[in-house]
């Protein structure tokens, strides 16, 4: 007999952000593009981009949450989706600029420090081989 409903949990590192029974469906973004997750469909694992989920509950509630970039794993009627960052109980416009606000900047930032990082690591390369000349 196919399933009827999912269990959804959205884990983030030290804690458990939601833990949700009944779902109905899940719309997750990927870095492949944006795809919907029913109860029958295979298992699977995905890479999720920084974006919105959204998902129905047994009530036909569709809830949406902010994530991070991370990952979903679809296992029978389980989805975990583990993320750095999640926001919830703000309206769709609000989650949109929680979105591009806190994460998208977030990963420019962490762009920048890694160019900086190898910009120090190939002056110290230089340095060294200058040296031992």
């Amino acid at each position: 007999m196919a399933e009827t409903s999912m269990h959804l949990q959205i884990l983030l590192p030290f804690e458990i952000f939601a833990d949700k029974t009944g779902i109905k469906n899940i719309v997750v973004d990927t870095i492949s593009g944006s795809f919907g997750l029913l109860p029958q469909r295979l298992d699977c694992v995905a890479a999720l981009e920084a974006g919105i989920i959204s998902y129905t509950t047994a009530n036909d509630e569709i809830i949406y949450v902010a994530i991070d970039a991370g990952i979903l794993v679809k296992v029978g009627s389980d989805v975990s989706v583990s993320v750095r960052q999640a926001k919830g109980d703000l309206g769709l416009n609000q989650l949109y600029y929680a979105v591009k606000e806190d994460f998208w900047n977030k990963d420019e930032h962490e762009r920048e420090i890694r160019s900086s990082l190898a910009k120090l690591e190939s002056g110290f390369v230089r340095r060294m081989t200058g040296l031992q000349r």
